[in-house]
This record gives structure tokens, sequence and C-alpha cells, in this order.
């Protein structure tokens, strides 16, 4: 299998079928595939669709945790399920572009792609969001390219093709996916920013907002600092 992708949802039962058809069109015939639902103790009617859904398509897994566990855990434990030993994520709101997902893949396919090369982030240069959003993303991403020094002008992005392998290296904790280039960087590998398409939600309402991530933005990046000062990456030769 070429490609795993991991789509983690909570309560987007209105935004379901239309991205899994969308992934579908996208890399029908160009890759073998599987699709990963990860169901993070939605409230409303998310689980009972992927379960009809999942009786129609023969790519389409399903897994569901019993309660919230928070975007981070959700990917995590499907990438932890994924057959492939290359993932892709999309946020399950619509806005990620399943689209850009084969250009992303053929970047980590290329016979001179350097071998340290592990994760392909999604750049939303266009965002499709409210005024306040985008200046509250602008202003997280600056803050946190200065401290953590991540070279990825957008860390939040869910579009990101990525090693299975390497991403179950990195150390784990809450809110991990909003650091993901920090925590690769700190690894001793690499990561490749590339401008992809990004489109307004048109169902359901979003889950985050300032006052949810701006505190908890701050602890975590000071966590993720501590974790880049304290690493160590020996150079191991085996005689």
């Amino acid at each position: 299998m070429d490609l795993s992708v991991v789509v983690p949802v909570f309560n987007e039962q209105d935004n379901l079928e239309l991205l899994i058809d969308e992934i579908h069109a996208a890399l029908d015939g160009h890759l073998d595939y599987e699709i990963i639902y990860v169901n993070d103790g939605s409230t409303d009617e998310t689980l009972a669709i992927l379960e009809t859904l999942r009786k129609q398509d023969e790519r389409l897994r399903v897994l569901s945790h019993a309660e919230s566990c928070g975007q981070s855990t959700a990917v995590r434990s499907g990438v932890k399920a994924a057959r492939a030993d290359w993932v892709a994520t999309l946020d399950g709101d619509g806005q990620n572009d399943p689209a850009d997902i084969p250009s992303l893949y053929a970047l980590v396919q290329q016979e001179t792609r350097d071998p340290d090369l592990c994760m392909i982030a999604g750049w939303r240069r266009q965002r499709q969001d409210t005024r306040l959003k985008k200046f509250s993303s602008r202003l997280a991403n600056a803050v946190r390219a200065r401290v953590l020094r991540d070279d990825t002008p957008d860390t939040g992005c869910g579009l990101k093709l990525f090693s299975r392998e390497a991403f179950l290296e990195l150390p784990y904790f809450d809110h991990m996916h909003r650091f993901l280039p920090a925590l690769i960087l700190r690894s001793g590998k690499k990561l490749q920013s590339v401008e992809v398409n990004h489109r307004p939600r048109h169902k359901g309402v979003s889950k985050y907002g300032v006052h949810n991530r701006l505190w908890t933005g701050i602890v975590d990046m000071l966590g993720v600092l501590w974790l880049q000062r304290r690493g160590k990456r020996p150079d191991v030769r085996e005689l």
C-alpha cells in the first residue's frame, strides 16, 4: 500500500461523505491507498454515518474513541493503525483539498529526495477564514517560528504528509499536532513546506477559537522549547 489518509473528526456529520468522495476522486488510479477516519467521541451522528459509509466503501476504515481525547490523540490513533509507510492527514471540516495530496506524495517519491526528508507540510498562503482567525494564526505562527525556529510558515495546516515511522518516534503529548515541524526537526529529520489550496468551511462550526487556543498554545510551545533544549541526537556507528 502506498498511502494511508488519516482524518480525525469530532461532530462533522455534514462533511463526511463529500470529503470521502473527494479523497477517492484525487487518489483513484494514482495510488494504492486506504482512508482511516478517527471519530473522536462525537456527540452527533458522525459515527452512525461513518458506519454506513464503511459498509459501502472497501477502502474506508473507521476507528472510534469512546470519548473525545483531542485531535492529536485522534491523529496518533489513525497513524498507529495505518498500513502504509507514508501517511497524509486532513482536517475533517473540508477546508483542506484532497486534490493536493498526489503532488505532496510525488515529492517524497523522487529519486533525488534527501533521505532525511520525512515531512511535507501544507502552507495555506491564501487562507479562507475570518479576519480574526487569520490574524490570530499569523501572530501565532510568527511567535512560534521565532521561539522554536521550526522553519515553517504554517504549522497549523491540517494537510501534511509524513513518514509513519518518523511520526511514531516523536514524543507524544496532547496538542502535539500543532508542533509537528518543530518535533521533526528536533529528531534530526527534515521537512519541506508546500503551498496548498484552502477552502472556506461550508458546513458545521469550528471547534477552535482564539481563547481556547491561546493559553494552551503558549504552555505547549514552552514545553516543546524545553524538549528541543533537552534532546540529544547521538552519532551512532556500529562496528
